[in-house]
């Protein structure tokens, strides 16, 4: 029986201790900031706002290179020799790095790429989610296992609130951004994953205390959410109040196991400090 690796991007912001825990293989994307290219991971968050702060400019981010995914691959290959990799990938349409893997990938044999049309924690979900399925059948089938995920892909949500509008502006990287300008300073937008693009679908006004609760009840009454796990995203800055509240709040709807991750720089470049999310699994048979 083959030994199955899981891989995926920084991007994914999963949290040191379960990467360790489910030996995922994770590859750096990249922030570029004053001309110097840092491997996303590498760089302190707040060096990044430290850096809009000073310059009013918001680092660009670029994808995983070609060359980098064949290293990568191939150092998985050395050291797990007769190993299938299964690689869960940041969406395609959000960035050019998974069909870089795709390019690569046509050295390898015993390699298969799989689109999580998903970011941060809700790429997040479905890696872990092959993760745990993994735990719990070791011998399970690469095939078998491929089949499962592909299947979760389209169940994994993610709903956002950035914490700056500002970088979200610069950024560039939400479809309707246009329609958000006239009121920038008004209104809190919640952005979603739609078909792997990041769209804005609902405005919140008010504090961030009350759009996180609304962003969450909004949440739940447009997506049947399997109360086993949920994923609560933070970027740096946002209130410890909020997140108390918002533990309480995903008790009280009966979610068993809440997980906290903290949005790394890929995310935190386009979102900014203090901005809250939450991902989740739709129910399934």
């Amino acid at each position: 029986m083959r030994n199955i690796i899981l891989s995926t991007e920084s991007g994914a912001d999963l949290p040191k201790d379960l990467v360790e825990k489910y030996n995922l293989q994770v590859v750096p994307m990249h922030i570029i900031m004053d001309e110097k290219d840092y491997l996303d991971g590498t760089l302190p968050v707040k060096d990044i706002y430290d850096y809009y702060d000073r310059t009013k400019k918001i680092p660009s981010t670029t994808a995983t290179n070609i060359h980098e995914y064949q290293e990568f691959f191939t150092s998985i290959k050395e050291q797990y020799p007769d190993s299938t990799i299964v690689h869960i990938g940041y969406t395609s349409q959000a960035s050019s790095s998974f069909q870089n893997a795709v390019i690569a990938a046509e050295e390898f044999e015993d390699l298969h790429l799989i689109d999580a049309l998903n970011v941060t924690g809700g790429l997040a979900a479905v890696v872990l989610y092959a993760a745990d399925c993994l735990e719990k059948e070791p011998d399970i089938e690469p095939a078998t296992l491929i089949e499962k995920i592909e299947a979760v892909v389209p169940k994994s949500k993610l709903a956002f609130i950035p914490g700056s509008l500002e970088f979200l502006k610069a950024g560039g990287r939400v479809s309707n951004m246009a329609s958000l300008i006239g009121a920038l300073l008004k209104i809190k937008p919640c952005i979603e994953l739609k078909d792997g693009k990041l769209i804005s679908t609902k405005k919140y006004r008010g504090k961030m205390s009350g759009a996180t609760e609304k962003l969450f009840s909004d949440y739940l009454k447009e997506f049947d959410i399997d109360r086993e796990q949920l994923y609560l995203i933070y970027s740096i800055g946002l209130d410890e109040g909020i997140k108390q509240r918002m533990d309480e709040v995903a008790k009280e709807n009966g979610f068993q196991n809440v997980r906290w991750i903290q949005a790394g720089g890929m995310i935190s470049t386009h979102s900014g400090p203090g901005g809250f999310g939450v991902a989740g699994l739709e129910k399934y048979t």
